[in-house]
């Protein structure tokens, strides 16, 4: 079975991967850092030496790299069975007064990334029908809030591009799930002082990720919403 996540070196996107990981999965992910997937690479084949480990520096942001990461991987295993479109950018401010482009920015990479790259890899799994994709939209994906401005834009437009998925993908044996997390402790949260307890694990959220693709193969959970126990913040 072969797994690929986008944007995976670190947070929510490494534990999905250890979690499939740990279940057997060959697994295939990027980042734009060298350095973070040679270490996250190395731990995986010391950890599970009998899966296969794909690794590439990609900028999911640009079309053509996000097109030829596919090509590999598909060149590599032939077909995937499971996709996360988790690589994303958050960058806050209001609608008038964030920088110009911060929209063009975050719909690059929080959707028009997932597009591509879904795009690229969908045949292979309408071929043999079968398949999960998962898409990581947010609780912004449901309510805009304050300074979310073209983050909250970009994804709810995520959120739209699942539900035309899970719409077109009924009768070709591909589930599809939008995951939507609220405050969930990763490298965006560094630094802030608050209770360990006030915000959700990554490791939360790659649990449920693989409850969903646990389920048999005539249900589907179509959005997953997940927020810390106290609520948003």
């Amino acid at each position: 079975m072969n797994i690929v996540v986008t944007g995976a070196t670190k947070g929510i996107g490494w534990a999905i991967i250890e979690k499939f990981a740990e279940a057997g999965f060959n697994v295939a992910f990027c980042s734009r850092t060298t350095e973070d997937l040679e270490h996250r690479t190395s731990t995986l084949e010391a950890i599970y030496p009998d899966i296969r480990v794909i690794a590439k520096k990609v900028d999911m942001s640009s079309k053509e790299e996000v097109k030829a990461f596919a090509a590999y991987i598909l060149k590599s295993w032939g077909s995937i069975d499971v996709l996360v479109n988790n690589a994303g950018v958050f960058l806050p401010g209001e609608i008038a007064m964030e920088e110009d482009g911060a929209l063009e920015t975050m719909m690059e990479t929080n959707l028009y990334s997932a597009y591509h790259f879904t795009r690229a890899l969908l045949p292979s799994m309408i071929e043999k029908k079968s398949g999960y994709i998962f898409n990581m939209c947010s609780i912004a994906s449901k309510i805009a809030y304050p300074n979310g401005g073209s983050y909250s834009i970009s994804k709810f437009a995520l959120l739209g591009f699942s539900k035309v998925l899970r719409e077109e993908l009924k009768d070709k044996g591909i589930r599809v799930s939008a995951i939507l997390p609220g405050a969930t402790w990763s490298n965006s949260w560094k630094g802030v002082d608050l209770p360990e307890d006030r915000l959700m694990q990554s490791s939360d959220i790659a649990k449920a990720v693989f409850a969903a693709y646990s389920m048999s193969d005539s249900a589907v959970m179509e959005e997953i919403i997940l927020r810390p126990q106290l609520g948003d913040l």
